[in-house]
């Protein structure tokens, strides 16, 4: 490829393990089956689907395996300067009736439960470095672009502003915090149970959420 036309994009997406409430994650089977979906499927010219990762659902517990994701990119994207890296992190809100596109994180772990490896902090900064529980990072995600997209696909998904304060929210906190660092992208999304939105919607939903983030970094 020549070093002119669309620029390359690079999407790696992550998912949980199963939690308290909720025997079977989403979007472990979700990830767990991108490849072959979008492989059918294909993307758009320039895309390309990266790593597909499955995550404890903990907090400090699941940092040890993003960071060594995140990391395990950067020797094989910084060769191309023309690369655009997305980390697309997907999380199950087991209470929604509906797709939600979260704008932020904020800097507060206070768990509603303990996580799958016993922790639960109360009220606590997730990066102690970055000052207090009030401090937010937003996506630099074109997400009112990214919504139109999906929106046009007849996809019920929202917005949101609020990711909670549990390990969805510890995570994209990380995950923002890297790719500003990096000059990566961070996005997380929030996706209902199968009992709401069958699976087969769901995948589709996924491999056009690729379409639209992709569609979005040139």
């Amino acid at each position: 490829m020549g070093s002119e036309g669309p620029k390359a994009v690079t999407i790696h997406v992550t998912g949980f393990k199963k939690f308290q409430g909720v025997a079977e994650n989403p979007t472990e089977t979700i990830v767990s089956n991108l490849k072959d979906f979008v492989e059918k499927r294909g993307l758009p010219p320039g895309a390309t689907l990266g790593s597909c990762t499955i995550l404890e659902t903990a907090g400090d517990g699941a940092l040890p395996l993003l960071y060594q994701t995140l990391e395990s990119c950067i020797s094989k994207t910084d060769i191309s300067s023309h690369e655009q890296v997305v980390w697309l992190h997907l999380g199950v809100n087991s209470g929604a009736p509906k797709f939600a596109i979260e704008q932020q994180a904020v800097n507060e772990a206070t768990f509603r439960c303990p996580d799958e490896l016993g922790w639960q902090p109360q009220q606590v900064p997730i990066v102690s470095e970055d000052g207090g529980t009030t401090r937010a990072r937003e996506t630099s995600c074109c997400i009112e672009d990214i919504l139109k997209f999906l929106k046009k696909k007849d996809f019920d998904v929202t917005i949101s502003d609020d990711a909670g304060r549990f390990v969805c929210n510890y995570v994209y906190y990380h995950s923002l915090r890297f790719a500003e660092q990096k000059a990566h992208k961070s996005l997380f999304v929030h996706v209902p149970l199968f009992s709401r939105i069958d699976e087969e919607t769901q995948m589709c939903f996924v491999a056009s959420l690729l379409e639209a983030i992709a569609s979005t970094c040139y």
